[in-house]
């Protein structure tokens, strides 16, 4: 299996972007081609030679308002009305908090949560993978398949806590039946996007479910839900039908479980020797 999920966690140009700081944090990146557009901003950005320098003691109430022009713009698209957190990328030290369809633009960096839900036969070898369909309304990959449960994290939880709201949310599960979810690797993907740059740590979780356990969605944002085989589901993710997130997070699983080798690259965004 080829495993170009792997090789687009890594694509990225970092000539085109320019880092952002806030009160001396390194929080980010734009796009040199934006740069034009966020001169509009001079009581509140300032273009150094090396760096884009929010320089507004109010980071949160700035981004605020020039995320909302930006929108209205055309350049953050697929808005949430969901608050993420804006870490120092050094230190994680939260600087500032954006609207969630921003952070792709200033190249911040956020949190998702997936699980891989499996079932298994007698011997507990797993057999079978939940997937979903995203809904076609989707803001981001629309229509491609998921992981049983994904979601980003807001400011104010934890990968864990969005992981159990997203269980609920997502597919119907219980806090009671995400707690036996168990925790997989933390994946970095750092790459180009329509949007700006994905840069992104993805918490990966396996929850094994009774046969017999239908998933039902919740919040309109899945489509469908099918029990695939294992080596069909592995074979979604090792082609362009699954998300590039939920794709890692499968090979993640197939990996813990010894389904498959791992590909080239795999340690440079897991961390793993």
């Amino acid at each position: 299996m080829s495993w170009p999920a792997v090789r687009a966690a890594q694509r990225h140009d970092p000539a085109a972007r320019l880092p952002l700081f806030a009160g001396g944090h390194r929080i980010g990146s734009v796009a040199h081609v934006h740069l034009a557009v966020l001169s509009a901003w001079p009581q509140w950005l300032q273009v150094q030679p090396a760096a884009l320098v929010l320089t507004s003691a109010e980071a949160t109430a700035a981004l605020a308002q020039i995320n909302s022009a930006l929108r209205d713009l055309g350049l953050v698209r697929g808005w949430r009305d969901e608050i993420f957190a804006v870490p120092d990328l050094d230190s994680g030290h939260l600087v500032a908090q954006t609207e969630r369809a921003a952070a792709r633009f200033w190249g911040t960096l956020t949190q998702g949560a997936h699980a891989n839900g499996f079932v298994t036969d007698d011997a507990g070898r797993p057999t079978h993978l939940w997937i979903a369909r995203r809904s076609p309304g989707k803001a981001t990959d629309a229509g491609l398949l998921d992981n049983l449960v994904g979601g980003g994290v807001p400011v104010g939880q934890t990968p864990w806590q969005a992981l159990v709201r997203e269980g609920w949310e997502e597919a119907g599960l219980s806090a009671a039946a995400m707690a036996a979810a168990t925790p997989g690797s933390i994946i970095r993907l750092h790459r180009d996007v329509a949007e700006g740059l994905q840069l992104e740590d993805l918490y990966s979780h396996d929850l094994q479910l009774p046969a017999g356990v239908q998933p039902h969605n919740q919040d309109g944002e899945v489509a469908a839900f099918e029990c695939m085989p294992v080596h069909q589901a592995l074979a979604c993710a090792a082609g362009h039908e699954m998300t590039v997130d939920a794709s890692l997070v499968t090979l993640d699983f197939a990996l813990r479980h010894g389904l498959c080798a791992a590909p080239p690259g795999w340690a440079q965004i897991t961390g793993s020797a």
